[in-house]
């Protein structure tokens, strides 16, 4: 379940919510009784472990491409 942030317009109060996505927003503070309005807020989205692009693919194409390189011109100096 997505964690979303809103703040209130009277007070300013900031409240993270476990929420579905197909829950209705929040409208109003629990506080104070003024509107939330939903923030955007950035995400923590990090990428670990083998397997991507970066870290395999990229380098293996490399390497492959180098020594396809190398064998055509030792052929082509012959």
């Amino acid at each position: 379940m997505p964690i979303y942030e809103y703040q209130c317009e009277a007070c300013g109060r900031k409240v993270e919510v476990w929420q579905k996505i197909t829950e209705d927003p929040l409208k109003t503070c629990e506080v104070c009784g003024g509107p939330l309005h939903k923030l955007i807020s950035q995400s923590s989205f990090v990428l670990k472990g083998s397997g991507w692009y970066v870290t395999d693919y990229g380098r293996k194409n490399q390497k492959k491409e180098g020594t396809k390189d190398s064998g055509d011109q030792s052929s082509k100096s012959s």
